[in-house]
């Protein structure tokens, strides 16, 4: 790159040069901090011998110290980057197109890592230090950023930051991409209308979070919503009608915290038409199920698991991690909230797709069972691209809802 014709030391002197003229004028504009840097650039005997392309490089660099995210500004400002991940202060790696790569940019030191993420975290007030080494945050574009410092981080300070589109993926998009079929679209677009309760399972990474959204689109008109979410990442479109909600990390004295728990307590006191929970990881599960059992129908939510049953296995798991109850009521609890189960899996050409439809019968014979109503079939690939398609293979059983809703089912 032209920026390594100024060492990382030079670069940071200009940095402070240009810092001591501004004396910190908070209020400058951008143009104005250009022109500045550009003029403490200009003036070095040692900037005079680059050429165009390395000082406007360092320009860039410097320009986005200040004001962005310093040495990772250049990939947030790529489009097509989906994940950036920092191993350690020069160690980074990035995702483009469902592809891996080692990235040429590297951070001063690792005191400079530090410094961008009490930058990051202090923006939401979240805290991050040796005593809480593990955060949630988010960028100002929506970004969801996952830290973690030493001494649990072993070779030095980790961030992985998950990327959206600056425009939320649509059900549209999703079906031009081949995520899922216009039939089971169909389907899925009539189950949030009749409010049916719907779940969407899958791996890290796999698309939960962008089908949420999309899924959300088709919540009518006027209805009141509350999200509640860790970091707040869902947007969601023609939503009128809505309450974003927040948890939020203990402060230094280990007070103030507030759960997804506390969170999902609270928005029942809202009147919400409909609760969409981010994920849900731990005893916070048991508050999701009372709400969908207590009248809140058409309500969402997501959670990591490799298969619907299994997310099934680790919902039961999340509520006795939290409540002393029989498993038996736990499962019946289970079978009386969920209607349908959405499984959404990665593959390894890196396309996302909706792998599974399921919906939940019930309770029979002590175990929850689920008919599985699509299935992504895998043909082969072509060109390094999986062929398949999501077929139907069974019907609606509860159909009442639906019918409710003026559909016919199974139609």
């Amino acid at each position: 790159m032209a920026i390594a014709e100024l060492s990382n030391a030079e670069l940071d002197e200009l940095k402070q040069a240009v810092r001591s003229r501004l004396a910190w004028d908070a209020a400058i504009s951008d143009g104005e901090l250009r022109k500045r840097i550009e003029e403490e650039l200009f003036v070095r005997d040692r900037c005079k011998g680059l050429t165009a392309a390395s000082r406007k490089a360092a320009v860039e660099r410097l320009f986005h110290s200040f004001r962005g995210l310093d040495a990772l500004q250049p990939l947030l400002e790529d489009a097509d980057i989906t994940e950036i991940m920092i191993n350690r202060h020069d160690q980074i790696y990035y995702e483009k197109h469902g592809k891996l790569f080692r990235s040429p940019i590297a951070f001063e030191s690792g005191e400079k890592l530090e410094d961008l993420i009490q930058g990051i975290v202090g923006r939401v007030n979240r805290i991050v230090n040796e005593s809480n080494p593990i955060a949630d945050a988010r960028l100002p574009d929506g970004s969801r950023v996952h830290i973690v410092l030493p001494p649990i981080a072993l070779n030095g300070p980790t961030v992985t930051i998950r990327r959206f589109p600056r425009q939320p993926m649509g059900m549209q998009d999703l079906l031009a991409a081949g995520a899922l079929s216009e039939e089971a679209a169909t389907l899925l677009r009539q189950l949030i209308v009749a409010r049916y309760n719907l779940f969407i399972s899958g791996g890290t990474g796999s698309g939960k979070t962008t089908l949420l959204g999309a899924l959300s689109e088709w919540i009518p008109p006027g209805e009141r919503i509350v999200t509640i979410e860790d970091a707040a990442e869902l947007r969601l479109r023609g939503a009128d009608n809505l309450v974003s909600l927040e948890t939020r990390n203990a402060n230094s004295e280990g007070k103030g915290k507030i759960t997804t728990a506390d969170l999902i307590r609270a928005s029942l006191r809202m009147r919400p038409n409909r609760i969409i929970v981010g994920e849900v990881r731990g005893a916070e599960a048991l508050d999701m199920l009372q709400a969908m059992n207590t009248g809140h129908e058409g309500s969402l939510s997501t959670g990591h698991a490799n298969s619907p049953q299994d997310m099934l296995s680790r919902l039961e798991t999340m509520v006795l991690s939290g409540a002393e109850m029989p498993l038996s009521a736990v499962r019946h609890m289970i079978a009386s909230a969920l209607d349908i189960i959405i499984h959404v899996s990665r593959f390894r050409d890196g396309t996302r797709k909706v792998k599974e439809i399921c919906e939940v019968l019930g309770v029979i014979n002590g175990e929850i069972r689920l008919q599985t109503l699509y299935r992504f079939g895998m043909t082969g690939e072509h060109g390094g691209q999986v062929v398949g398609r999501l077929e139907k293979v069974g019907d609606l059983t509860h159909t009442q809802k639906l019918q409710f809703a003026g559909w016919e089912p199974n139609g």
